[in-house]
């Protein structure tokens, strides 16, 4: 006899019950909450739609003049300069301009929540060993579980739109800036901070004039992480009606165009290499 036979197991219509039960709580939730949190994230949607509005609407010539004037100013390299100005010119001459400035606004936004969420939970994660048991297990979970998984309760609550693809982004991007954010300033050197504290220097100002400067390289490691996790995450979103790149690629698979797709992925890449190279500028500068 097989060991799992002697496992005791729920029956059938007590599993059934159970799922049942908690099917009909959520549902109830969603039926009396799911107005009032989609007016919750209504300021959020505006913010969306304007950072998609500018980026869509603005002359390419201007979007190239900035982001050359980006590179430069972050990498002082003329040759990364020209190697962003060249990936984003193959992207507008395959007629991908517009979805791929849909896709840059919600990573650009997607990274800015997880920013400002997530560097104020890791600060507070990094000298605290309770708070950490509690959260890093919750941590481990939004990076393990199926995103499918986690998209049907989003649907559920708030239904098909941008919001909700921006939350299952963010919900599965968020985790690195976190964990990078608590893990640099938990190993800023003991002696910085108790010269500081000799000084007369508080808590506050030993976070903010000490911690986080020399903290800064590994919390920028997470936000690039974040920065590409997001990246990923565009094809699964656009699923639940987010426009862009990912709605092309997922439109591809569905009637089986190979360029298509073949070329939207093209544009993921280039504006991830991008992003990722701007980044690494910013980390050697710092």
């Amino acid at each position: 006899m097989n060991w799992f036979d002697k496992f005791p197991q729920l029956s059938a219509s007590s599993l059934q019950f159970i799922k049942t039960k908690i099917d009909n709580i959520f549902f109830s939730f969603s039926a009396v909450h799911g107005e009032a949190i989609e007016n919750f994230f209504d300021p959020l949607l505006h913010f969306l739609i304007l950072v998609e509005k500018l980026l869509v609407q603005t002359p390419w010539p201007i979007i190239l003049f900035a982001s050359a004037l980006i590179s430069y100013s972050v990498s002082k390299s003329f040759r990364l300069t020209i190697a962003v100005l060249l990936g984003l010119c193959s992207i507008g001459m395959i007629g991908l301009w517009e979805d791929t400035m849909q896709t840059l606004s919600i990573i650009l936004v997607a990274t800015l929540l997880c920013v400002t969420v997530g560097v104020p939970i890791g600060t507070l994660l990094h000298n605290k060993k309770f708070l950490q048991t509690i959260v890093n297990p919750v941590l481990d979970l939004m990076q393990t579980i199926p995103t499918f998984v986690y998209l049907i309760p989003i649907i559920t609550l708030m239904g098909i739109g941008k919001v909700p693809g921006l939350i299952a982004v963010c919900v599965y991007a968020v985790p690195p800036v976190i964990r990078l954010t608590s893990l640099g300033l938990a190993q800023v050197p003991t002696r910085y901070i108790e010269t500081a504290m000799a000084l007369g220097l508080n808590n506050l100002k030993v976070l903010l004039l000490i911690k986080f400067p020399i903290a800064l390289k590994s919390i920028m490691v997470g936000i690039n992480q974040t920065i590409m996790m997001s990246l990923g995450m565009v094809v699964i979103a656009s699923m639940i009606g987010v426009s862009g790149l990912g709605s092309n690629i997922l439109k591809a698979i569905n009637n089986q165009y190979i360029t298509t797709g073949l070329l939207n992925g093209f544009a993921i890449v280039v504006i991830a290499i991008i992003l990722d190279r701007l980044f690494q500028s910013v980390r050697k500068r710092k």
